[in-house]
């Protein structure tokens, strides 16, 4: 299936600057500050789920994504209150991971080490961002493509069984998988279980897909200081 070009409303260009760690800061900080009834996500939910908007079949306006971020069920901001900063650091990160997703080069998930959570606890806030845009825009799933079994099945895993109950053929795959032996594997197969995926919703016609199996230098996963609460 053809696929038209990629454009967002998200800046996608090179001259926008990754974010540092003051930024992720900020960025932390600025969500949190929302005002109550609102519920944003936190910084690695996030990322799964900015990561869920790109893979898309089709390019998601921001004017439809937006909202999911600063409240889980999408309500408006309350008159008076500028997101402007909060939404252009937002933009910014998706730019990066478009532009790593289109390349099929590496990216480091704004996940974070807890010493004393298990692995998959570790990594689920990610997980269930990614999964909120994938429930909001259905467009992925309804392929029904069989190479987009496994991706998803790596990165579901990690969700409790009965919270899988309504999706058979992904727990039959996930049965078969290893889990993760350390965070830094988990975080490997995320991001190549992104990958995979673009491979199939946003194939590249002009290079064959070049995935990364290993993040450079092996498994060791570098992650941004962890934003303050």
């Amino acid at each position: 299936m053809a696929h038209p070009p990629r454009t967002s409303g998200a800046p996608a260009h090179a001259s926008v600057a990754p974010l540092n760690d003051a930024d992720l800061d900020r960025l932390q900080d600025l969500l949190a500050a929302l005002p109550a009834p609102l519920e944003p996500m936190d910084v690695m939910a996030l990322d799964g789920y900015l990561c869920g908007v790109i893979l898309q079949p089709q390019v998601v306006p921001p004017a439809r994504w937006q909202p999911g971020v600063l409240d889980v069920e999408g309500r408006p901001l309350p008159p008076g209150h500028d997101a402007a900063e909060l939404m252009a650091l937002v933009g910014r990160r998706h730019a990066e991971l478009q532009r790593a997703i289109d390349a099929r080069d590496w990216f480091d998930p704004w996940i974070y080490p807890d010493d004393e959570a298990a692995v998959s606890d570790s990594v689920l806030p990610w997980v269930a961002g990614f999964a909120a845009a994938l429930d909001s825009f259905p467009a992925l799933q309804a392929m029904e493509d069989p190479e987009l079994v496994e991706p998803l099945a790596l990165i579901y895993l990690h969700f409790d069984a009965e919270d899988l109950e309504d999706a058979e053929p992904l727990q039959a795959v996930i049965e078969t998988i290893e889990p993760p032996a350390d965070l830094a594997e988990a975080v490997q197969d995320l991001v190549r279980a992104v990958m995979l995926i673009a491979d199939v919703t946003r194939p590249r016609t002009k290079a064959p897909p070049r995935r990364p199996a290993a993040r450079p230098g092996g498994r060791a996963v570098r992650t941004p200081a962890k934003p303050r609460r």
